[in-house]
């Protein structure tokens, strides 16, 4: 069922609109389950387009199979997703830094106020994104050490490859997640892939995970999925490496994944005189799991993260 979230008028006669498209069992008892999933926040994030088409279509194909409801909010920044753009276009606004927004504030903040509204008394909420442009990510979840010890155990059932836990002193308090958790509704952050682009792989691995969350707060009735046990990380535990040089960046790895101490995981050259001006190798044993994607850096610019702590499933 299609519903209308928010909307505000537009110059010229338009109409800037939110929509979702709940799911629910035919016969409602009043005790079911409610699980939001939210994409779109960054119109050149594309592969929650399509983890929200697939969840549909397996919902609608077994409507016995469901026992809760599910509220999925595919676009909730629809003129960034028209225009491919990361913010709101014209205002050069991020809209994941304006909310839990206000009814009578300007437009973004009046549409994030609507958004939040609607979500409110969800059992549990996904913010899905995917990286920008400049980086590729590996299917992971994201949360702030407050929640930490509640949010944890559904972390783990997302078949994510990582699950990075935050101080909560780097939080940005405007995030819808943030906002949401303050107002009692859990919920995760999954990061995967590159921007403007669909990784079908990384987009099947979360999906296998979502629907073992359905299956585990009971609002989707199959068998037990088995999904992966993810690395778990605190923020002290992870290398960030930066560029020390303006440059092209060049990989010399073809995947993420495990890496050794030294291992060379690029270069970053200087085309015109044909020379290297820094050897990027990997500080510590772990994994990469963040990869610079778009080879053009500047002096600064993030490369990679390299996980290097404790192995999986130790917080």
């Amino acid at each position: 069922m299609i519903e209308e979230v928010v909307s505000i008028d537009l110059p010229v006669h338009e109409r800037l609109v939110v929509r979702k498209n709940r799911l629910q069992p035919q016969k409602l008892t009043g005790r079911e389950k409610r699980i939001s999933i939210v994409t779109g926040t960054h119109g050149d994030e594309l592969d929650g387009q399509y983890v929200c088409y697939e969840i549909i279509r397996r919902l609608k194909a077994n409507p016995e199979k469901l026992k809760g409801i599910v509220d999925i909010y595919p676009d909730v920044n629809p003129l960034g997703l028209d225009t491919g753009s990361r913010g709101i276009p014209m205002f050069d606004l991020d809209m994941n830094r304006v909310f839990p927004g206000d009814n009578n504030g300007a437009m973004a903040e009046y549409v994030a106020a609507g958004i939040v509204e609607d979500i409110i008394g969800s059992d549990m909420c996904l913010d899905i994104h995917s990286s920008n442009i400049f980086v590729k990510e590996v299917p992971q979840v994201r949360l702030n050490d407050d929640n930490a010890e509640k949010l944890l155990p559904y972390a783990k059932m997302l078949n994510a490859d990582f699950v990075w836990i935050y101080s909560s002193i780097t939080v940005l308090d405007a995030t819808l997640a943030y906002s949401l958790n303050n107002m009692s509704v859990p919920t995760l952050v999954v990061e995967m892939g590159v921007g403007h682009r669909i990784d079908n792989t990384y987009c099947r691995q979360l999906i296998t995970g979502i629907f073992n969350m359905l299956i585990n707060m009971g609002i989707w009735a199959d068998e037990p999925i088995n999904v992966k046990q993810p690395i778990i990380s605190t923020e002290g535990e992870v290398s960030i490496i930066n560029a020390a040089q303006t440059g092209v960046f060049v990989s010399a790895v073809n995947s993420m994944g495990t890496i050794g101490i030294g291992t060379h995981i690029g270069d970053i050259i200087e085309p015109i005189e044909g020379r290297i001006l820094q050897r990027i190798e990997s500080p510590t044993d772990g994994i990469i799991f963040t990869l610079r994607e778009n080879p053009v850096v500047y002096k600064g610019a993030l490369i990679a993260r390299v996980y290097g702590g404790r192995k999986s499933g130790q917080v």
